[in-house]
C-alpha cells in the first residue's frame, strides 16, 4: 500500500482538535485565567498535542503493518485498547512534567473532578487519533478489497467459463464419447469406470463455476478423474504422479487450477507410448504446490505461457497471496503456486 500522505493533517489536526477541546471543555479557563497563564497553557498543550499525534500515528501504523487487512481488524482493535492507557498516561505525564520544569508546579487541579476531566480529555484526544487513522485504514482496505474482489470474480468467472467451454466443446465430447464407445465393446467394466469419471469431471466443472477457492483435496480428486479420461485416450503415453502432503489438503487454490496446468502440458508436448509425458503434482515445505512435466515440445513451437497461465497468474495477483513461478529446469517445465490459507475461504466466499 502507498505511504500515507497526511502531512497537512499532522500539522493542522492537533490545532483543530485543541480548538475544539478549548471551546467545548475548557471555555471557562478563558474567562477566569490571566492571559499569561492561558498563553503558557496553550503553548504546552499545542506542543504536546503535536507530539502525541505523531506518537499515536506511529503506534496505529505499526499495528496496521503487523496485522494488515480487514480480516485482522479485531486484533488491531485489541492492541489499540492495550495501547490507549499507556499513551494517555504518557501524554498526561508529559504535559505536567513540562509545567513542573517551568514553574515548579506539577498538579494544577483543585479537585478530583478536575483531574478526572483532564484525563478524560486525553482519552478523547487519543480516541480521535485512533479513529482518524484506523477509520481511514479500514475505509481504504474496504475499497481496495471490494475492487479486487470484483475483479477476481470477473477473472474467475471468465477462467471457469473458458475452461468449461474448452471441456464441453464438440471436440472434447467427441473424443470422450468415442473412447466410451470403444470401451463398451471391448471392456464393459472399464466403460462403466470411464463413464463414472466423465460424470465426476462434469459435476466438478459445474460445481466450481460459482466458487473462487476450493480445497486442494477436491482439486486432486477432480484431476484424478480428468486424468483418467486423458489416459484412456493416450494409454501409456501419459504418466501422472501425485505427492501432496496430507497437511496441505485443506489449503486452498483457485478452482480448475490443476486442469489448466495439466491441459497446458498435454497440449504442447509430444505424447507417445515410447516417449511418455510425465506429469508430477507435489507440495513442498514452503507451502507451495508444484506442477511439473517433462519437456518434449511438439515441433510446432507454441508459447506455453499463454492465456491459461496468464489468467491463472492474474487470479493469484488479485488474491494477494503470492505469485506464480514458471521455470524450465533439468528437462522439466515447472509451475509453482502458493497455497492459500483456509481462513481466506470465508473472506472471499
Amino acid at each position: 500500500m502507498k505511504p500515507l500522505a497526511d502531512t497537512r493533517l499532522r500539522l493542522l489536526g492537533p490545532v483543530g482538535l485543541y480548538v475544539f477541546v478549548a471551546i467545548f471543555f475548557r471555555l471557562d479557563w478563558y474567562f477566569t485565567l490571566p492571559a499569561k497563564t492561558l498563553l503558557f497553557n496553550d503553548a504546552i498543550a499545542l506542543t504536546a498535542g503535536i507530539i502525541c499525534w505523531q506518537i499515536a500515528r506511529r503506534v496505529v501504523l505499526t499495528i496496521q503493518q503487523r496485522y494488515p487487512g480487514l480480516a485482522n481488524t479485531r486484533q488491531r482493535f485489541i492492541w489499540l485498547l492495550v495501547a490507549l492507557p499507556v499513551l494517555v498516561f504518557f501524554a498526561w505525564l508529559m504535559r505536567h512534567t513540562t509545567r513542573f520544569l517551568i514553574d515548579g508546579r506539577f498538579l494544577y487541579f483543585s479537585s478530583a473532578i478536575e483531574l478526572s476531566r483532564t484525563i478524560g480529555i486525553q482519552i478523547f484526544y487519543h480516541f480521535i487519533y485512533f479513529a482518524v487513522y484506523e477509520g481511514w485504514y479500514i475505509l481504504r482496505q474496504w475499497k481496495r478489497e471490494t475492487v479486487e474482489t470484483n475483479a477476481l470474480e470477473k477473472v474467475s468467472l471468465q477462467s471457469q467459463l473458458a475452461s468449461l467451454q474448452a471441456q464441453v466443446n464438440p471436440h472434447f465430447l467427441f473424443n470422450s464419447l468415442n473412447s466410451l464407445s470403444s470401451l463398451i465393446g471391448e471392456s464393459p467394466d472399464r466403460a462403466d469406470v470411464f463413464l463414472d469419471e466423465l460424470t465426476a469431471v462434469f459435476r466438478y466443472l459445474l460445481q466450481a463455476s460459482d466458487r473462487q477457492l476450493v480445497f486442494v483435496q477436491d482439486e486432486i480428486s477432480f484431476i484424478r478423474s480428468y486424468f483418467h479420461l486423458l489416459q484412456t485416450r493416450y494409454q501409456r503415453g501419459l504418466v501422472l504422479e501425485i505427492d501432496v502432503a496430507e497437511s496441505y489438503e485443506t489449503q486452498l487454490i483457485p478452482p480448475l487450477t490443476l486442469q489448466v496446468l495439466v491441459e497446458n502440458a498435454v497440449r504442447y508436448n509430444v505424447i507417445l507410448p515410447e516417449q511418455p509425458l510425465h506429469i508430477r503434482i507435489y507440495t513442498t515445505a514452503d507451502h507451495r504446490l508444484h506442477v511439473a512435466n517433462t519437456l518434449q515440445r511438439k515441433s510446432l513451437r507454441v508459447d506455453t505461457t499463454g492465456a491459461g497461465l496468464a489468467n491463472l497468474a492474474t487470479r493469484y495477483e488479485l488474491l494477494n497471496e503470492g505469485a506464480l513461478v514458471i521455470e524450465e529446469q533439468g528437462g522439466w517445465f515447472m509451475v509453482s503456486l502458493p497455497l492459500v490459507s483456509e481462513g481466506r475461504l470465508a473472506e472471499v466466499g
